[in-house]
Formats: structure tokens, sequence, C-alpha cells
């Protein structure tokens, strides 16, 4: 049995990091890694660049890969915070990418896939809502990563990583695109 040196005797976790990636835009044998149901054990490796799989994952691709404007991810921020006021959760951090989402919450519900499944559900309804998303499909990504934080420590590195670790802020990543003549079109 592994042993994990992050871990302490909890009854609850001190938060959760749940990250949802949009619809296509981090495929299985894609050159940073993925991780399928046969290789999704703690600490495990992730499955190595293969470019045939990639190929062979994008042409099943039902719709194009999904990138969030900046209209878009505004929309999804918001829906996050709803979600957490009305459960009553605690919003530590996060972090709304253009093709992925990160969150670090803590809550009394010991059901991180919950919790992952809520912050889908109220961000597609709210795009929809506010029209930035129109396709019958979901703008997500199947699953998700829930990371259970056992611990202060933990609890502090996910927040770290979330606030600062994602790059640049994205707040005027599109008047720039807009400047320099790359706008770009979204679905």
């Amino acid at each position: 049995m592994p042993t994990y040196p992050d871990w302490e005797e909890n009854k609850l976790p001190y938060g959760f990091l749940i990250t949802f990636r949009t619809y296509g835009t981090w495929l299985h044998g894609d050159e940073r890694g993925s991780v399928d149901r046969n290789n999704n054990i703690y600490a495990s490796p992730k499955l190595p660049r293969n470019d045939g799989l990639k190929a062979y994952r994008k042409r099943l691709l039902r719709m194009p890969p999904v990138k969030l404007d900046a209209a878009q991810r505004s929309a999804v921020n918001l829906a996050v915070r709803e979600v957490c006021d009305h459960r009553n959760w605690t919003l530590r951090v996060l972090n709304v990418r253009t093709n992925h989402v990160h969150v670090v919450v803590s809550t009394s519900d010991r059901d991180h896939s919950k919790v992952l499944n809520a912050f889908k559900a109220y961000a597609t309804r709210k795009l929809r809502a506010e029209g930035l998303w129109q396709e019958k499909a979901s703008p997500w990504a199947d699953r998700g990563s829930q990371r259970v934080l056992w611990n202060a420590n933990s609890l502090e590195n996910a927040c770290h990583y979330v606030k600062y670790c994602q790059g640049p802020d994205l707040n005027d990543f599109d008047l720039w695109l807009k400047r320099n003549g790359k706008a770009r079109r979204t679905r």
C-alpha cells in the first residue's frame, strides 16, 4: 500500500482542487500527457505523447474544440461564484482560462464529483442564458480532475497553483488580440 506524505486523518477534507476543461482541447496522446480510466491512480505517471492516438481522438470529435472568449470566461466566473453562494461553499480561488477552469473550494460535502458537476452545470446554464453558447452539446469535456486536499499545506499549495501558476492574466488578452488583428472566432 502506498504512503502519502501529506495525508492527515481528517473526517472532512480542507477542500478540493476542481479542474474542468473545455471540449476537445486536451486529447489522449497530447504531448502534455493524459490520464485515462486505466491510468488514474494517485501519483501515477501520465500517458506519454502518441501522435497516432491524438489524431484518432481528433477525428472522433463531434464539434470543433471550444475556446472561451472574454465574455464566456466572465459568465463562467460568475456561475462558479453563484453556485458557491447558493450552496454555502467557501470559494478559495478561481481561475477561468480559455480552455479550462480551476477552482479551489471548501465544502462540507464529501462528494467531489457532485461539486465538479455543479460547477459545469451552472456554467453551461449561465452561458446559454447569456446567449454565449447555443450548441446542444456541453462546452465541457467529459469528467474533470477532482483532487482532495486533506491538509492546510495542500490547500495552500493548490491556491497558489491556481492563482499564480496559470500564465499571464487574461483580462487584457482579448484586447491584445483585437489590437494586433488576431481576433479569434468563437462558437
